[in-house]
């Protein structure tokens, strides 16, 4: 089966005629060219043993595609090439090397499988012979383009053997110029099909002279990238060895050591950063300045101290997110009870980032509005560590200077960058969880405005480019998660309140307050003061006591304050030889934190010119008592009590609709002429303002007009229209716990309030509660005021 020697060509026979077969994967065979073939298919193994029979003659065929194993005629090109066997060799077991040569082309007319290889009945297709006399100008004109190409695709780097392209040379028939030059270009298998395919010579011709001009331009960008790549290899490597020497230089003269040290630490630094290329061209331009200065001089001091914080910030350092959701929310749960929506809406956040698989989403700055003491900033530490983010902490608070957030220019004395680069730095990466601290606190000044210096860096369509004056170079900020937080909202600057997602943080119950106690402030107090756990004991009625008489407050800061005081009496009684544990009832609790501190201004019985209303404070909701009394006089109106203009308004409003209604409340209209008003509202030193006191004022109005007792057992909210309608107002959950902790548990409220407070007041407060929803002035007064004969 395997020969040594050279056979002679058979005759192809004429006509249709059958050849054994044998598919090629991406490979294309051109007449008159000799090519070596590997053959590992068993059926291809069978047709060429079936060839070496009979006259060495095989049809190659191209399969149209690469992987199918056992083609069918449907997956086979109908163009191939009749060949020679010229030789075969063994490789290993099961593999063959076998050197063929292309004699004519041949068209697939049937296709068959028998005996284990395939056999093929085709038709040869004869190339139409041209003459050289018989060539025009264009034809001659190609095939010495085609040569010239194959000449300069050599020059460039293009391996071909030298026998074969002396041949090329003499070649003068378009066609088989074509075949063979077809052969050694480097073009696709469906490519070189076509080539086969195209039976005219002179459009086969044109046809690969397109090839050549394709393959001759892309070998020429090839040597051009190579020739950039080794002049700047030659480049660097001379000046490495200038450098070098300049080095031994400076040694043998003992100078510049620390100075050329400095310099070098700064370009290795520059080289570990992936940066963009007019970024670290600024770069390089700056140490190259620092190298020419002199060391001393005060220029040098400014760039060096610019290239530290330059190239210390993490330009490419980032930590990967943590998706794991029970895992988040774990860490939520464990640093913070209750506050079940802000925690929802970070688990949505993470939801989100875990299907986009953490590409580019829609970001969203968070803003948690709430009462000192919530859990505001540690809820953002808790965030971070559940994300696996780096925490910094950036307080605005009295902030009035632009330049604390975009950096001062280099050229001033003392310049730095601004504090959301310093965050960045601080944290090493740049992707940290930044809590932008009392963002309703900014102040405005002659040095410009800091909050419109933040519309910049919250905006996440342009804080990709955030420039700081001092770095002076663009640097992204989008992979930062921003959290501000807030006492209020009506000091944040609308554009700036535009960019962020406001979640409300309420006041906690005294329940959640006990509960806060017990299970996150003592735990983590008692290692603090020397205790273990099972050393000290407070009871609920303790907690309680220090609840009521010693804060008022929504938050948990002053309480942890006052029990971390409880705990250090207990500490010093335990150095003092009183060995633990130690039980604290509420009744040790004035001997430990002495008088309580806290009063409650409330009334016990129903008066006549009083009511009880309530008021939403940046501490959390409180109540209010307003007073207002009579006097002979001209009808004037009196207000006192640091109140703001809206609550005077009120005050005007509920008085005129009561002179509006005198007489269906039984009032002389005489009245109001004869007498001036005077409404109070205690603790006049305390600034006030708002709509919300609007019933209380007309509350206590019409008791003071119609001698009808208001009751102390019952505090109200909501805005009076002239009408008498009661309109919405906000921070309810506040007051309705103000009220709670106060004593009183009957409130009138808002008729449109009834959903949203349904919704956020816990289910423990509104089993304890009655909450009264109106929707007019008549309804309040049916709740509020009793009979004359009360009155004592």
């Amino acid at each position: 089966m395997i020969g040594e020697e050279f056979i002679k060509v058979p005759q192809i026979p004429a006509g249709s005629f059958e050849l054994p077969t044998m598919p090629l994967r991406d490979l294309v065979v051109f007449p008159t060219m000799v090519m070596p073939l590997f053959v590992g298919r068993a059926f291809s193994i069978r047709a060429i043993e079936e060839a070496l029979k009979k006259d060495r003659l095989i049809f190659l065929v191209l399969q149209r595609e690469r992987d199918l194993e056992e083609p069918s005629i449907e997956d086979l090109y109908r163009v191939g090439t009749v060949a020679h066997i010229i030789r075969t060799a063994p490789i290993e077991e099961g593999r063959l090397k076998i050197l063929v040569q292309g004699l004519k082309r041949a068209k697939l007319i049937d296709y068959k499988k028998a005996d284990g290889y395939y056999a093929s009945l085709v038709e040869v297709l004869e190339d139409k012979e041209i003459k050289p006399e018989e060539l025009s100008k264009e034809d001659r004109a190609y095939i010495s383009s085609l040569k010239e190409l194959l000449d300069r695709a050599v020059s460039l780097g293009k391996q071909v053997i030298p026998d074969l392209l002396m041949l090329i040379r003499d070649i003068e028939d378009p066609g088989k110029l074509a075949d063979i030059t077809a052969s050694v270009l480097d073009i696709k298998s469906k490519e070189a099909q076509a080539v086969l395919e195209t039976l005219d010579p002179r459009e086969r011709l044109r046809l690969v002279h397109q090839h050549a001009l394709n393959e001759v331009g892309l070998l020429e960008v090839q040597s051009r990238i190579r020739n950039i790549a080794r002049e700047r290899m030659e480049r660097e490597q001379r000046e490495y060895f200038l450098r070098q020497q300049l080095k031994a230089i400076q040694e043998e003269l003992g100078e510049g050591d620390e100075r050329k040290a400095e310099i070098e630490e700064y370009r290795e630094k520059l080289s570990k950063l992936k940066l963009e290329k007019a970024t670290k061209s600024e770069i390089e331009k700056q140490i190259n300045r620092l190298e020419k200065l002199h060391p001393e001089s005060a220029e040098a001091g400014v760039l060096r101290t610019w290239l530290d914080w330059v190239l210390d910030l993490p330009w490419n350092k980032k930590t990967k997110d943590r998706y794991n959701l029970e895992k988040a929310r774990q860490v939520l749960d464990r640093d913070h009870y209750d506050l079940e929506k802000v925690k929802d809406r970070i688990i949505e956040y993470l939801a989100v980032r875990k299907l986009t698989k953490g590409k580019k989403s829609a970001v969203q700055i968070l803003c948690f509005v709430g009462p000192p003491g919530v859990g505001k900033t540690s809820l953002g530490k808790s965030i971070a560590e559940s994300l696996g983010r780096k925490f910094v902490r950036i307080s605005l608070g009295g902030i009035r200077d632009e330049a604390e957030i975009r950096g001062h220019r280099r050229t001033y004395v003392g310049a730095m960058p601004g504090r959301i680069i310093q965050a960045i730095k601080q944290a090493g990466t740049k992707n940290p969880l930044i809590v932008l601290d009392e963002v309703d606190k900014i102040s405005i000044s002659f040095q410009g405005d800091p909050a419109a210096a933040l519309l910049e860096v919250l905006d996440p369509e342009q804080n990709k480019n955030f420039v700081d004056l001092y770095i002076g170079m663009p640097f992204d900020l989008s992979d930062v998660f921003f959290i501000c937080t807030a006492n209020r909202i009506d000091t944040i600057p609308r554009p700036l309140l535009d960019r962020m997602e406001v979640i409300s943080l309420a006041g906690y119950s005294e329940e959640e307050k006990v509960f806060i106690a017990k299970n996150h402030l003592l735990p983590k107090l008692l290692p603090l003061h020397g205790f273990k756990d099972d050393e000290v004991a407070l009871s609920d009625d303790a907690i309680l006591e220090v609840i009521r008489g010693y804060t008022r407050e929504s938050g948990v800061r002053n309480l942890q304050r006052y029990l971390g005081s409880v705990l250090r009496k207990l500490a010093l009684k335990k150095l003092k030889g009183e060995n633990p544990p130690f039980m604290v009832n509420a009744q040790d609790i004035r001997t430990y934190l002495g008088v309580p501190r806290r009063y409650i201004e409330k009334e016990e019985k129903p008066m006549v010119g009083i009511a009880v209303g309530l008021a939403w404070t940046e501490v959390g909701g409180e109540i209010m008592l307003i007073e207002a009394t009579k006097f002979k006089g001209k009808g004037n109106l009196l207000l006192t009590g640091s109140l703001g203009d809206i609550m005077k308004e009120s005050a005007q409003a509920a008085l005129s609709y009561i002179k509006s209604k005198a007489e269906d409340y039984g009032i002389d209209p005489d009245a109001f002429s004869n007498f001036d008003v005077h409404i109070h509202v205690p603790e006049g030193a305390v600034p006030k303002d708002g709509p919300s006191a609007g019933i209380t004022i007309a509350t206590a109005l019409i008791s003071l007009f119609t001698e009808r007792p208001v009751r102390m057992d019952i505090a109200m909210t909501g805005e009076v229209t002239l009408r008498g309608r009661v309109l919405p107002v906000g921070g309810l959950k506040e007051k309705i716990l103000a009220a709670k902790r106060a004593g009183i548990y009957q409130v009138i409220l808002p008729e449109k309030n009834k959903d949203e407070v349904l919704e956020d007041l816990p289910e423990y407060v509104r089993d304890k509660m009655t909450l009264h929803f109106v929707s007019n002035l008549d309804e309040v007064f049916d709740l509020a005021l009793l009979t004359k004969q009360s009155v004592l």
